[in-house]
Order: C-alpha cells, then sequence, then structure tokens
C-alpha cells in the first residue's frame, strides 16, 4: 500500500501516474505535500514538466484529445478522491486505446463525468455571475466556487477583457487569477482583500441595483424561478445582492427572500 505525495498541481499528478504506470504500482492515495503523515508508505515524486507535457501527449495520441481534456477537467473538480479515479480512467486508456474512452457503463468512469458535468455547469454560470468593480483602475472580483474553475476562467475574461487590468480571487481555493491587457497568469493567495470602492465606482453599483429592482415585473415575480436561472449560492458575491438596503431585488416588495 503505497501513497504518493505531490505538490497539488496537474503537471505533478501525472508524474505520479507516470512512475506508478513505470513500476507498477497500485496507488493507495494521493497527497499533497503539506498534508498530514500517514500509515501508508510513502512515494514523494517532484514535479517535471517535460515527464507530464510527454504523458499528456500520450493521452491523445493512445486514446483521444476529448479523453485528454476530460482528464484535465476531471482534476479540476471537488469530486472525492479524484486523483484515484483519474489514475484507473488513464491507466485503463493508455492499455486498451480508445475502447476506454468515454465509457458511462463503467462506475469510476461515470462518477468523473458526473463531476465533470457539475464543473463545466459551474464555470458556465460564473461566465455570468462574476462581477468585477473598478478599484484603481483594476477590475477586481471575487468568487467562492465548489470546483477549481479559475484555470478554465482565466483564458475566457483575459480575451474578454483584453485592454483591462484584472484581478478574479477564488475564495475556496485561496488562488488569483491576475490579467494586464491579455497577458495572464494564476498565482496562490492566502489573503485577499478588495480595497474600499471610490466614489465613481458605488455610484455605479447603485445604478446596476436600481437597473435590477425596476426590470422586476411585479406581477409576475417567481423567487422559485429566480433561483433557478440565478442561484442563491453566488449572490454573496454578487452587486445586487451584497447591500443591505437590498437583500434582493423583489425582496422589498414582497418582503420574502427570492
Amino acid at each position: 500500500m503505497i501513497a504518493y505525495r505531490y505538490d497539488g498541481s496537474f503537471p505533478g499528478f501525472l508524474c505520479c501516474v507516470w512512475d506508478a504506470l513505470e513500476h507498477k504500482i497500485e496507488p493507495t492515495a494521493f497527497l499533497l505535500w503539506e498534508d498530514g503523515p500517514t500509515l501508508w508508505k510513502e512515494r514523494r515524486v517532484p514535479t517535471d514538466e517535460n515527464r507530464a507535457r510527454r504523458l499528456y501527449a500520450a493521452l491523445a495520441k493512445r486514446v483521444s484529445g476529448r479523453f485528454r481534456h476530460f482528464i484535465f477537467w476531471g482534476f479540476l473538480t471537488c469530486l472525492p478522491e479524484r486523483e484515484l479515479a483519474l489514475f484507473t480512467l488513464i491507466r485503463r486508456g493508455m492499455t486498451q486505446g480508445k475502447r476506454a474512452a468515454m465509457d458511462l457503463s463503467d462506475p469510476v468512469m461515470a462518477r468523473v463525468m458526473l463531476a465533470y458535468q457539475k464543473l463545466a455547469t459551474e464555470q458556465d454560470h460564473l461566465k455570468g455571475f462574476v462581477r468585477f468593480s473598478d478599484l484603481d483602475g483594476v477590475l477586481t472580483g471575487e468568487i467562492e466556487p465548489k470546483n477549481r474553475v479559475l484555470p478554465i476562467l482565466a483564458p475566457h475574461f483575459a480575451a474578454r477583457f483584453s485592454g483591462e487590468r484584472l484581478a478574479l480571487y477564488d475564495r475556496t481555493n485561496r488562488e488569483i487569477f491576475l490579467s494586464d491587457r491579455g497577458r495572464w497568469e494564476i498565482l496562490p493567495a492566502e489573503n485577499f482583500q478588495m480595497g474600499p470602492a471610490g466614489e465613481t465606482e458605488r455610484s455605479f453599483r447603485a445604478l446596476w441595483r436600481n437597473y435590477f429592482k425596476a426590470i422586476a415585473i411585479e406581477g409576475r415575480i417567481n423567487p422559485k424561478c429566480q433561483s433557478a436561472h440565478m442561484p442563491k449560492r453566488y449572490r454573496h458575491v454578487m452587486t445586487e445582492f451584497m447591500a443591505d438596503e437590498i437583500k434582493s431585488a423583489l425582496g422589498e416588495r414582497t418582503g420574502k427572500e427570492p
């Protein structure tokens, strides 16, 4: 029973997979450097970018590009023990080739696919629900996702706001996306706090909240429908729901939380 310990990155994970396949090892667990001690025998694997690239390329060649994409996104999910599940799929793909790709009759594939779909839904929601504030010339925002979505969101926002400076902080995974006119990177950030908004920014926030209130048709208020299109778990970082005086655009009219 061997536990692999690595740096938590996707290239680091691929290096662990390479080592396990090369030495015919069946991993018991995957641990991060900072995780506590275990009773298992440990195998520490440093990250080798070249080795990781070779295995990543081999996934597309031996199975398919779609399968490789699926493995990368699977690593970004919050699936419990995702590394063990992904290792099983990679090993099967490397031995069976295209036959192993996307076999939903397999319980491991089905678990990862469900997590993959939840990740895809979350990142799609956040493309519309992220709210940026202009703080001293930098468009700044915060998210609190269930999955590690920044690596997927980063190219989208960098391209969409290619002429701007951006900062988007992930509270869950404690990392921040920084973009300077299209050139971007993601860095670890244990502590982050948005600065106070200036007068102009506060004015724009008030305008946005007034717009959000004004478009509601009183006779057609439907809290359940609104919750379906704008889930409550995103609202605490959305401008239109953050002000104390406006708990919701509809709450003032109905006396109920939508």
